[in-house]
């Protein structure tokens, strides 16, 4: 296609109208969403002192660890800190995994009852 034929399909004078309800129908739409209030702001004045605290104590646990490891450092060599790693994480590892493991397999069957009696409940209406 040439620029003559582009220009000549371009300049044609044709008043384009639009369809039947357009204009009602887009207006309709603007009103609508003017209508909408405004989204509820998230409070972040109640949301910054828990994340201060977070953030103060995961610094403090780094700072803990660190004077550990330094104070390790100083007194042994790396695979003594590794074994006294291991036997101080051994009971920890031991009493958070059994306790762990029945709240966790009371909270799937907790889940899993209730969403069969919701779906029993839903199913009785269809």
């Amino acid at each position: 296609m040439s620029h003559d034929e582009i220009d000549r399909i371009l300049s044609h004078e044709e008043e384009l109208l639009p369809s039947s309800g357009f204009a009602a129908s887009v207006m309709g739409a603007v009103r609508r969403e003017a209508a909408v209030p405004p989204p509820i702001p998230f409070p972040w004045k109640r949301a910054l002192p828990g994340l201060a605290v977070a953030g103060l104590t995961l610094l403090l646990v780094v700072l803990v660890f660190a004077a550990e490891a330094t104070r390790w450092g100083r007194e042994a060599t790396n695979e003594q800190i590794s074994v006294a790693w291991m036997f101080r994480l051994i009971p920890i590892i031991t009493a958070v995994t059994t306790r762990t493991v029945a709240w966790t397999l009371l909270a799937l069957a907790l889940t899993l009852a209730s969403v069969m009696f919701s779906m029993r409940l839903a199913g009785r209406r269809t």
